[in-house]
């Protein structure tokens, strides 16, 4: 073999050794990166599940602390509303007695009813205004009506028991009485007989 041949041999073979490291690059670079593709698809998806496992969690947490709050509350009415007649024989007690002689009692006993009452207060608890008001079947509960032209009709006359509201729930409607007009014709009547009478 001439030097000739033997050189371009020599360079035959570097060409073929020089492309033969590059092809195996470029042949194993998509296995690679479609190892890495489903690399990161998993990846995606196992963020997307802890994204998604998160938000369960929180929305669990809100409901069992919203449950939390309502039993308390509920627990809370319960108790308040097993005390209403107590605060009810206390206001009958300090409106019994307008004696001198039971001052000093009337003092003792509107102590303990001021503290008995700012409790409750802080608890929430909250009178419902009536008197003089129109009637709203919502806090009010009409026991008796009264025929007068004194009052607008509907307006409350008389509260004859107390209503409270807890954190804006009515415990108890007040109990009223209401003013209700006379018919026309009834009055007129009345009015003609009795002066036939006379």
């Amino acid at each position: 073999m001439s030097g000739r041949d033997k050189k371009r041999h020599e360079d035959e073979e570097l060409s073929a050794d020089a492309a033969a490291p590059s092809a195996d690059p470029a042949a194993g670079a998509n296995p690679l990166s479609d190892e890495l593709a489903k690399l990161q698809s998993e990846k995606d998806a196992l963020a997307d599940t802890l994204v998604r496992r998160q938000a369960d969690f929180e929305n669990y947490r809100k409901r069992i602390e919203r449950e939390r709050q309502e039993e308390s509350r509920r627990a809370q009415s319960r108790l308040i509303e097993e005390l209403l007649p107590v605060l009810d024989g206390f206001e009958r007690a300090l409106s019994a007695h307008d004696d001198p002689a039971y001052e000093e009692y009337r003092k003792g006993l509107e102590i303990i009813y001021k503290q008995f009452w700012d409790t409750l207060a802080r608890q929430g608890l909250e009178r419902i205004e009536a008197n003089g008001l129109p009637f709203n079947p919502h806090v009010h509960m009409a026991i008796d009506r009264v025929e007068t032209r004194e009052h607008p009709d509907g307006t409350i006359v008389e509260v004859l028991q107390q209503g409270y509201k807890l954190h804006d729930r009515v415990l108890r409607p007040s109990a009223v009485r209401v003013a209700v007009h006379p018919a026309e014709g009834a009055d007129g009547g009345h009015l003609h007989s009795a002066n036939k009478a006379n």
